[in-house]
């Protein structure tokens, strides 16, 4: 959305948190694909804590919708998350915007082959791995560069479970989401003590991302949870709410796996 202002509720620099806080104190969060489902619950969790949040995304008029409804302490920058254009901009409207970026919290995904492994076409999965990976690294490094690595921070990572072992029909997908876990963990290691990086690894959570996996069965899907229920978007924001605070303060290279103990029945049998 290069040369247009960032999408926003409000004037930014106008600002207020309420009684007693000064704009400039309330902490700032990225989260790229905020606009729906995990990102959006993030997203929302987050304000409701005190931060202020910048949405990206790629649809603008579904962004603007988010940024609505999301209130007076979000913004938005439009653009696809895997773009280093895009990834700059939005950082740098971050910075003009609110001058800090305490939290970066990388959702952007993509999952376009539901199939085996093998029947995946090497350009295709290239394709996955760069929305994948290379989006969250890219924001990652900017963020790093241009803030936490003199400020501190965090930075939180949304994996999957389909990263810690062979999931059927999604390899592919699963094989980008373990390097999104074996990123953290390195990332954990060069960007301490700084910045704590850790990354949440859930399973089937109810959005329209995940809905293939799910819809029209659900009830069958959700039997094999010990739980007996499916993820939503607010079992994940908690989690990464907590990442994020000072209550994680010891935590960093961690995964935070969500499943509703799914898990489990793989040591059964």
């Amino acid at each position: 959305m290069s040369p247009e202002a960032p999408l926003t509720d409000h004037e930014p620099n106008d600002e207020r948190h309420g009684p007693g806080t000064d704009r400039a104190e309330a902490p700032v969060a990225l989260v790229s694909g905020g606009t729906r489902g995990i990102g959006f619950g993030v997203a929302r969790a987050l304000i409701a804590r005190g931060d202020r949040v910048c949405v990206t995304g790629r649809d603008r008029e579904r962004l603007a919708e988010a940024v609505a409804e999301l209130g007076p302490r979000a913004m938005g920058v439009a653009g696809k998350a895997h773009d280093p254009a895009h990834q700059k901009e939005a950082i740098e409207q971050v910075l003009e915007s609110w001058g800090r970026i305490d939290h970066l919290v990388n959702n952007a995904g993509s999952n376009p082959a539901f199939c085996q492994l093998t029947d995946v076409e090497p350009a295709l999965l290239a394709k996955i791995f760069e929305i994948n990976v290379l989006s969250a690294f890219g924001f990652a490094r900017g963020v790093w560069e241009a803030w936490q690595r003199e400020h501190g921070g965090t930075i939180v990572n949304v994996s999957s479970i389909a990263g810690l072992g062979a999931t059927p029909l999604i390899g592919g997908y699963g094989m980008t989401k373990a390097a999104m876990i074996n990123m953290t963990q390195q990332l954990a290691q060069e960007m301490a003590p700084q910045v704590r990086v850790n990354v949440v690894a859930p399973a089937v959570v109810k959005t329209r991302f995940a809905s293939p996996l799910y819809e029209g069965n659900e009830e069958a899907v959700s039997s094999v949870y010990p739980l007996k229920r499916l993820g939503v978007p607010e079992d994940v924001a908690a989690a990464v709410a907590f990442l994020t605070s000072a209550g994680a303060g010891w935590i960093t290279g961690e995964t935070l796996v969500l499943d509703g103990g799914v898990r489990l029945n793989a040591n059964l049998g």
